[in-house]
């Protein structure tokens, strides 16, 4: 599957629609981007059953703000509409693959316990990060 370019448009559906979703938020004038740019695509073409999408947060400014983007490139896995990696930083091949294994691996069912007794606990779900691989 050939990569998706996600929008504000279409991102609620791409998530929504799909039960594992990689996303690339990075920009043109990044070189780490650029760089990062052909292993995203490799990888993906490994993995067919995935979507691979990515955010250009230049024409996307509203969406990577949404998603308090700092620093680029940074990748986010979601799996069953729920965020459980997010990182700053181009990564290696191998590294990506494992990570990828790694976020595979996890029980949601157990992810989403995680996150509902941290929000019941009174912490802010960001404040704890119940299910995310180890890159």
């Amino acid at each position: 599957m050939a990569t998706v370019e996600l929008t504000k448009e279409n991102f609620d559906q791409t998530v929504s629609e799909n039960p594992f979703v990689l996303i690339d938020f990075w920009a043109g004038w990044c070189r780490p981007c650029l760089q990062f740019a052909p292993v995203y695509d490799k990888v993906s073409e490994a993995n067919p059953d995935l979507v691979f999408a990515k955010v250009d947060t230049e024409a996307q400014q509203e969406l990577a703000g949404a998603f308090q983007i700092t620093s680029i490139p940074t990748l986010m896995i979601v799996r069953d509409q729920v965020a459980i990696f997010a990182q700053p930083g181009a990564l290696p091949e191998a590294a990506l693959k494992d990570l990828i294994g790694q976020a595979r691996a996890l029980d949601m069912d157990e992810v989403r316990a995680k996150i509902a007794a941290t929000q019941e606990g009174g912490q802010t779900p960001g404040s704890q990060d119940p299910g995310t691989p180890e890159a």
